[in-house]
């Protein structure tokens, strides 16, 4: 009997984590002492940096992911990456401290650890786990918001939104698509409110979402058929259409105090 579609996904997990750990069992070696920010980070901290990284605290690794590239030496820092990979995907895992990967994730970008110029077999094992986050992301039912920021940070971490969003689009199955429907209303309203944006990634461009939207129309129109009463589905159709027509959609946006039923001021002069 195969698992439900929701066990699949953390199956996919769990043997993604099962690769990493097997590429990345013998990490590479540091050319020296850890070279960072002493103003920042104490001596006798990066000392622990540079040891054993099964030793290092967790709040320790946790402040490393963090802090930004131009506090470590320029060729260490990807050494160090590739020695906490480990870890750091398990703390972006499901089972991790919850906290928006968005920033620590473009860490890996090409400003940083430079993920693009690993050995193909580490890289393959990190995307292998990127998909894996994904398709959790999308079926577990957690708000789009939480969804936009994984992508962010896996989009910067690679380079390219593109291959993530068709990785998004081949997801099978009802709880793929009703959170398919659930991401493609969220995007849609805010693309048509002007809200959709990365925080951290500067070259990340909202418009391949828009562009990508319009792609799912057939995919939502059939759930919107199949459960006629979410209105998830028909509005995500709304907001599509609206957004290729370069309309404002039919909606108020959500902040105006008329929404709100509060009073409206009207200037005089």
């Amino acid at each position: 009997m195969s698992e439900p579609p929701a066990l699949a996904a953390y199956t996919l997990w769990r043997d993604a984590l099962a690769e990493v750990d097997e590429v990345f069992a013998s990490p590479p070696e540091l050319d020296g002492p850890v070279d960072g920010c002493t103003y920042c980070t104490p001596e006798s901290e990066l000392r622990v940096l540079g040891g054993d990284p099964a030793d290092v605290p967790d709040d320790l690794l946790g402040y490393f992911m963090r802090e930004v590239a131009g506090h470590w030496d320029e060729d260490q820092y990807p050494v160090l990456w590739r020695r906490f990979l480990p870890r750091a995907l398990r703390r972006w895992g499901p089972d991790g401290d919850g906290t928006d990967p968005s920033d620590s994730m473009g860490h890996l970008g090409r400003h940083g650890a430079q993920l693009a110029d690993w050995p193909a077999a580490e890289r393959e094992a990190v995307e292998r786990a990127f998909r894996a986050l994904l398709h959790i992301a999308v079926t577990d039912g957690r708000p789009y918001r939480e969804i936009t920021d994984l992508m962010e940070g896996i989009a910067h971490a690679t380079g390219s939104l593109e291959p993530w969003l068709d990785h998004i689009a081949r997801l099978a199955g009802p709880e793929a698509d009703a959170g398919v429907v659930r991401l493609a209303f969220g995007w849609a309203t805010e693309l048509l409110w002007q809200e959709l944006k990365f925080t951290w990634w500067d070259d990340g461009d909202p418009q391949l979402i828009a562009a990508w939207l319009p792609t799912l129309r057939a995919r939502i129109a059939a759930f919107a058929v199949q459960h006629p009463r979410c209105k998830n589905a028909s509005d995500a159709l709304t907001a599509i259409d609206a957004c290729e027509a370069g309309t404002s959609g039919p909606w108020l946006y959500p902040y105006d105090m008329r929404t709100l039923g509060g009073p409206v001021l009207i200037r005089q002069g």
